[in-house]
C-alpha cells in the first residue's frame, strides 16, 4: 500500500471539487439540447439562396413574414416526429404570416425525395447538399430550428424535436404573429 502525503491528498481533493463543481454549473446554465433558447441578441438572418422544387428560392424573400426555418435530413428519427407538426403550423398559421421553410442537408437528393413523398409537407422545402446554409446558421444538432421575426431577425433557436416541445414553440410563434 502506499501513503500519500496529507498536502497531495487535499490538492486531490480540491481538484476533484473543483471539477464536481464546473460540471455542475455547466449542466445548470447550458440549456438542454432540447430546449429552446431565445437568441442572446436577435441575429440577423444569413444570406441563403438555396435550390427548390420550384426553382431558387432566397430566405430574405420573407421579410415582413415570420419565418420558421427547420434542418433536417431523412435519416433524422426525430425529423419524421417534426414534419407531420410542420405541417399542421403552416395549416392553422400560414393565412396569419408564418412561413414554415425545410432546408434539407441530405447528401443524396432520391432519399429526401423519398422522404418527402411519405410526409407530403405542405410548406416550402429547400435542399442543400453541401450545407452552406448550416454553417451560416450554425446548425448544432438534427432538427434544428430557427424562428424568425418579421423584421428578418432569428429570435430563438430549437435542437431535435419531442412532443412535449411543441406548446412552448407554438406559443413563440404566436407571440411573434400578434406583433
Amino acid at each position: 500500500m502506499r501513503i500519500q502525503k496529507p498536502g497531495k491528498l487535499r490538492t486531490q481533493a480540491a481538484c476533484h471539487a473543483a471539477l464536481v463543481i464546473a460540471v455542475l454549473s455547466a449542466a445548470l446554465l447550458t440549456p438542454a439540447a432540447n430546449e429552446a433558447v431565445a437568441a442572446p441578441t436577435a441575429m440577423p438572418v444569413p444570406t441563403l439562396n438555396l435550390r427548390t422544387a420550384a426553382g431558387q428560392f432566397d430566405l430574405s424573400q420573407l421579410k415582413g413574414r415570420v419565418v420558421y426555418v427547420d434542418f433536417w435530413a431523412s435519416w433524422c428519427g426525430p425529423c419524421r416526429k417534426s414534419f407531420p407538426w410542420l405541417k399542421e403550423m403552416q395549416a392553422r398559421y400560414g393565412k396569419d404570416g408564418l412561413e414554415i421553410v425545410a432546408i434539407n442537408l441530405d447528401k443524396d437528393h432520391d432519399k429526401a425525395l423519398r422522404f418527402l413523398r411519405e410526409y407530403a409537407p405542405a410548406f416550402t422545402v429547400a435542399f442543400d447538399p453541401q450545407a452552406v446554409s448550416a454553417r451560416a446558421f450554425a446548425v448544432k444538432g438534427m432538427p434544428s430550428s430557427y424562428l424568425i421575426d418579421r423584421d428578418g431577425r432569428v429570435v430563438m433557436t430549437h435542437v431535435g424535436f419531442r412532443k412535449k416541445d411543441t406548446e412552448a414553440l407554438e406559443s413563440r410563434i404566436r407571440a411573434l404573429l400578434q406583433r
